[in-house]
């Protein structure tokens, strides 16, 4: 039921946000949006604002503070800790890749491509997308997957689709 309740919420906070979207970048979507605070801390202490605000365009698998919640007690902490920025840029960066992708895009690449679409992150390393019960699923470098939950959130220099794991480069 709370996963339920939280996926309405994202839902209704995202439908809310798209009027927003024309003038707001990835990351005044993101900030704009209770659900992403996790998120919008962790690219302001990797130095990401300025990257993610810029023209893009972007694609960003953004994770909500619900998939944080899922990392091993204490992750989230010592990446968000000085001393970890270049690991926390790394992983932020893997969630982000250069050009627009709306869920459309991403559906026919991963139908054209025998159902499995590599990806080449901003970070350098690929996801595959592929799909499961019509949703797109991103599996990282280490096997982990992570479903999309919400697509197609548009955004001044890109789009958002949130996502309900924390995927990891190799």
């Amino acid at each position: 039921m709370k996963k339920m309740k939280t996926f309405f919420a994202v839902a209704l906070l995202f439908v809310g946000a798209v009027s927003f979207a024309q003038s707001e970048t990835i990351v005044g979507v993101a900030a704009g949006n209770d659900n992403f605070s996790t998120l919008v801390t962790a690219v302001k202490t990797a130095g990401l604002v300025e990257t993610l605000s810029s023209e893009g365009p972007f694609t960003v698998f953004a994770p909500t503070n619900d998939a944080f919640a899922k990392l091993p007690d204490g992750t989230v902490s010592s990446l968000l800790m000085p001393a970890s920025k270049t690991d926390l840029t790394g992983i932020l960066t893997y969630h982000v890749v250069a050009g627009k992708f709306e869920a459309a895009a991403v559906i026919d690449a991963i139908k054209a491509n025998n159902g499995a679409f590599k990806v080449k992150t901003v970070q350098g390393n690929e996801i595959v997308l592929t799909l499961k019960e019509d949703k797109v699923v991103l599996t990282d470098a280490k096997g982990g997957t992570s479903t999309v939950v919400i697509a197609d959130v548009a955004a001044s220099n890109g789009v958002i689709h949130a996502i309900d794991t924390v995927v990891m480069p190799q």
